[in-house]
């Protein structure tokens, strides 16, 4: 399930518990619960956006075994990370420099200038997120891939449909009139989101990212 509301402390004990969390994540086998918490804490706590963010690029600047497991998991992420926040002005300056100019310079072509080459791309998209990524979107997000989401059209069969933790409801839904020959109709189209409890539509701007979230 994802993470429900948590009570906290100090920022500072909550930066000191998130930077043990960071050193706990490099020999973690499976390191997609940790991450998500890190990024629940995030997203309750804004202030830590930029904390985090700096410590990632620390970690990730002179590594003591780059491209092995715990130095990937770092990127892996600032990938999440990236996707889910925007750091302030001077730390997205300073993390763009990391992107651009360390990493592809010192490891081209390498798993970490690959992560690298993802994150500034989604630097440009994020606009903010209601939700953190849902386990799988982190899965998703950690091999560099889209998620698979599945759409039932009324009438049609069930649709697969790729995207991003960028794409909206109003990109999906438009992509669905094409491929079911709709565009010509005079009808509006919409998406829904349906529980045991109710349906409603989804707003056109909301992502569909954080609409899987709230199913997980």
């Amino acid at each position: 399930t994802a993470p429900g509301p948590r009570s906290y402390t100090t920022l500072r004990d909550e930066a000191v518990k998130l930077f043990n969390s960071l050193q706990q994540l490099e020999s973690e086998r499976d390191p997609v619960p940790l991450m998500q918490g890190v990024l629940q804490t995030c997203l309750d706590l804004p202030p830590l956006v930029d904390e985090i963010y700096c410590q990632l690029v620390k970690q990730t600047t002179e590594p003591p075994a780059p491209g092995g497991q715990g130095d990937l998991h770092y990127w892996q992420l600032l990938t999440c990370m990236s996707c889910t926040f925007l750091p302030s002005p001077p730390v997205l300056r300073f993390l763009r420099f990391h992107l651009d100019r360390r990493v592809p310079s010192r490891f081209p072509g390498s798993e970490m200038a690959k992560y690298a080459c993802f994150i500034r791309e989604a630097l440009g998209k994020t606009k903010g997120r209601e939700c953190v990524p849902s386990l799988e979107e982190i899965l998703v997000l950690m091999r560099r891939q889209e998620m698979i989401c599945t759409v039932h059209c009324p009438g049609a069969p069930a649709c697969s449909v790729a995207i991003s933790s960028h794409t909206t409801a109003e990109e999906v839904a438009r992509e669905l009139v094409s491929r079911l020959g709709l565009s010509q109709s005079p009808n509006l189209f919409a998406l829904y989101e349906q529980s045991r409890r109710r349906e409603q539509p989804v707003r056109s701007a909301t992502l569909l990212a954080d609409v899987l979230t709230r199913f997980e």
